[in-house]
């Protein structure tokens, strides 16, 4: 079967480390994500993406594929019940750089089922979370909700 991907550019005025910290630190998510992600981030260990509302909730896991701080992620993607299947796990890339004087992030999100939920989710959600990031990180307040 023929897999998609969606690919979302942002722009923050930000250094790289602090978008950086940002992704992946559980404080900063849950300010602009309402979710911790948690793991300890090395290659191979499991990530969880948990609730802040109604804790314990997992509503994502995955693997980390691969780590090179401050610049480049890559992670499994999955539904909690997909998660011994692996021909259901989708992929999140994060690339951060510097551009021109501002951090240029880049999250792709591949190998998704075409027209399956979960890619109908994430074209929706990555914009409205990637969104709330730039504005937690250039003006201290992350959107309302949005989801």
């Amino acid at each position: 079967m023929a897999r998609t991907r969606f690919v979302y550019v942002v722009y923050i005025a930000a250094p790289v480390r602090t978008v950086w910290k940002a992704l992946f630190d559980p404080k900063m998510t849950a300010q602009y994500w309402q979710h911790e992600n948690v793991s300890d981030w090395k290659k191979g260990s499991r990530w969880e993406h948990r609730r802040t509302v109604g804790k314990g909730v997992v509503d994502l896991v995955g693997t980390v594929v691969e780590c090179v701080p401050p610049r480049r992620l890559v992670i499994s993607w999955a539904s909690p019940s997909d998660a011994k299947k692996a021909a259901k796990h989708s992929r999140v890339t994060y690339e951060v750089e510097r551009f021109r004087g501002v951090t240029r992030l880049t999250v792709t999100h591949d190998r998704l089922e075409p027209r399956s939920p979960m890619e109908e989710g994430i074209t929706e959600g990555w914009p409205k979370v990637l969104s709330s990031l730039k504005s937690l990180l250039e003006t201290r307040k992350a959107l309302p909700m949005l989801w």
